[in-house]
C-alpha cells in the first residue's frame, strides 16, 4: 500500500473535489456518510450511575460513531456523533489527528460529540480537568474507530443535495429541576441550603420547574441528485431516556432513532448505507420525566422505543416538506476559551477533610462522602481550563458545539440570538467538562450546580454564548 504525505493528500483531495469536465469555480456539493462500531468488550464498568460502575454483561445494541463529511468545493467539514456518555477531548484530538494524517482534513474542521447514553463504558478521564499520561485500551480503540469511520465517509463522498428543517415535539422533554414549597428542606452535600431539587418525583410540595424546555428537533438531511436518501443528522434537547437494565450496553433512544428514521425513509440496505443520527442538544437540566403527574411503569427499553419513534415520525413528516439545495456554502470557526476552575470555599474544604478523615461515618447530607472527594479533586485541579468551542454554518443553518452538559436556557438564548435560522447546539462536543448552569440557575443550587458536578466558573455560560455569537457573526460574511 502506498502512503502519501499529508501535503500530497491535500493536493489529491483538492483535485478530486471537481468532477471531470467541471471547474472548481462551479462548486460541486459532496457528502459522504459512514458508521463505525465502537461497542466495548464485556466486563468493563458501565457509566451513568452515582459512584458505581456495574460491569457490562450484555450488549443489547451496538454502539456506533456516526460520521458525516460535507464538501462545498472549497470547504470540507466533518461531524461525528458517537454513542458514548461523553468522550474526553484528548481522545477526540487523537481521532482527529489520525483523520488529518490519512485525509488531510484539518482538525479545526471536525466536530465530534457524544450522545450521553448512560449505558456505555467510559472513554473519559476520571478527572476531565487533568488528563492522564496514557489512554486506556478502550480510549485507544474509540479514537481509532472514530477515525476509521470518518475515513470511510470520505471514501463515500459523492454529489449530493442537502436540506434542513425543524419540528416541535414538546411531549417528551421536561425540566428535571423543580422549586418546592418554602418549608421543604433541601441541602447540598456540604450541608448548605438549596432551592432547586433534581428529579424530585411526583410529590405534593412541587411548585414549578426552574427553566423552560426546548421542544424543537432540528436536523439536516442528505440525498443523491436523484433523490435517494444518504443521511440525516438530528438534534433534540433530551438528556437520555433510560429504562435499560443495569448491566446492559445500549445506545439508548439515540440509536433507536437512527434505525427508525432509516426505516421510515425507506433507506434500508442501500450501498453505501444510509446513516441516521440523533445528537444531544442542550439538555443538562432536561429529561423524559414529567414530575407533575405519576408515570406509568414501562418494560425495559419500552420508553426508549416510544420516544425514538415519536421523534422519527415527527422528523419524517417534516422531511416531506423540505426544500432541497444542490449547493450551499459551508463555514466553520473554532476557538479556545479559558475558564476558571471552581474551588471549594474554606468551609467546604474543612467539611470535606472532616468527612474523609472518618471513613466509617455515614453520610449526613446527600452524597456527602462522594462530594467530599470531588471537593478535594477540584482543589487539586489546575486553576484554569481551556475548552474548545465551534460554530458551523451549513447554508442558512447554524450549529454550535459546546463541551458541557448545557442547560436549555443557554440553548434557547443561542437560537434566539443566532444570525442563522434555524440553529441548534450539540452539547458534549469535543470533550466534556461537567454541567453548565446559567448564573441564575447557580443561585438556586441543586445537583447540577454542586461543586464537582459543575467544575468551572459561575459565569462560564455567559462567556461561552458571547464567544459563539462572535463566531456566528464571522460566518455570516462567508459566501
Amino acid at each position: 500500500m502506498v502512503r502519501f504525505p499529508v501535503p500530497v493528500l491535500l493536493a489529491i483531495a483538492l483535485v478530486a473535489r471537481a468532477a471531470p469536465g467541471q471547474s472548481a469555480d462551479e462548486k460541486p456539493f459532496l457528502a459522504g456518510v459512514a458508521t463505525s462500531n465502537i461497542t466495548p468488550w464485556l466486563g468493563d464498568g458501565i457509566v451513568g450511575n452515582f459512584g458505581t460502575l456495574p460491569p457490562a454483561e450484555y450488549v443489547h445494541d451496538e454502539l456506533r460513531a456516526r460520521c458525516f463529511v460535507l464538501d462545498d468545493g472549497s470547504e470540507r467539514i466533518v461531524l461525528v456523533v458517537s454513542d458514548s456518555i461523553y468522550i474526553s477531548r484528548e481522545v477526540l484530538d487523537e481521532a482527529k489527528r489520525q483523520v488529518t494524517e490519512a485525509t488531510g482534513i484539518p482538525a479545526d474542521r471536525m466536530l465530534m460529540s457524544g450522545t450521553h447514553t448512560h449505558s456505555s463504558v467510559s472513554a473519559r478521564w476520571k478527572n476531565p480537568l487533568q488528563p492522564e499520561s496514557e489512554f486506556t485500551e478502550y480510549q485507544q480503540f474509540v479514537a481509532h474507530r472514530i477515525a476509521d469511520g470518518v475515513r470511510c465517509a470520505v471514501h463515500n463522498l459523492r454529489p449530493a443535495r442537502i436540506a434542513w428543517g425543524t419540528v416541535d415535539l414538546p411531549g417528551q422533554v421536561f425540566c428535571r429541576r423543580w422549586l418546592l414549597e418554602p418549608d421543604a428542606r433541601l441541602l447540598n452535600p456540604f450541608g448548605e441550603p438549596d432551592q432547586a431539587k433534581m428529579n424530585p418525583g411526583n410529590r405534593p410540595d412541587l411548585l414549578k420547574p426552574t427553566s423552560p424546555v426546548d421542544p424543537q428537533i432540528g436536523f439536516f438531511a442528505l440525498q443523491t441528485p436523484e433523490g435517494r436518501p444518504l443521511g440525516l443528522l438530528a438534534n433534540y434537547s433530551l438528556h437520555y431516556v433510560g429504562g435499560v437494565p443495569r448491566h446492559h450496553i445500549s445506545a439508548d433512544y439515540f440509536g433507536v432513532f437512527a434505525d427508525r428514521i432509516q426505516e421510515l425513509l425507506g433507506a434500508d440496505r442501500l450501498d453505501p448505507p444510509f446513516v441516521g443520527a440523533m445528537s444531544n442538544g442542550t439538555s443538562g437540566n432536561i429529561n423524559n420525566n414529567d414530575y407533575s403527574t405519576r408515570r406509568e411503569r414501562r418494560k425495559p427499553y419500552e420508553q426508549i422505543h416510544r420516544v425514538a419513534d415519536e421523534c422519527a415520525q415527527a422528523v419524517h413528516q417534516e422531511y416531506k416538506k423540505l426544500e432541497w439545495h444542490d449547493w450551499v456554502p459551508l463555514g466553520m470557526r473554532q476557538r479556545e476559551l479559558e475558564l476558571a476552575v471552581r474551588k471549594p470555599t474554606p468551609a467546604q474544604l474543612e467539611h470535606a477533610k472532616r468527612v474523609l478523615a472518618e471513613p466509617e461515618r455515614p453520610d449526613q447530607f446527600p452524597h456527602e462522602r462522594n462530594y467530599a472527594g470531588k471537593a478535594i479533586q477540584q482543589l487539586e485541579s489546575p486553576n484554569t481550563v481551556h475548552v474548545m468551542l465551534q460554530a458551523l454554518r451549513i447554508g442558512n443553518l447554524g450549529i454550535s458545539a459546546i463541551p458541557f452538559e448545557v442547560f436549555s436556557d443557554t440553548g434557547l438564548e443561542l437560537k434566539a440570538r443566532s444570525p442563522f435560522k434555524p440553529s441548534f447546539t450539540i452539547e458534549l462536543a469535543n470533550g466534556g467538562y461537567g454541567y453548565l448552569p446559567t448564573p441564575e440557575e447557580h443561585e438556586l443550587g441543586g445537583y447540577e450546580t454542586w461543586l464537582g458536578t459543575s467544575k468551572v466558573e459561575v459565569q462560564a455560560s455567559v462567556k461561552i454564548v458571547d464567544a459563539l455569537l462572535e463566531m456566528f457573526a464571522e460566518l455570516t460574511g462567508e459566501q
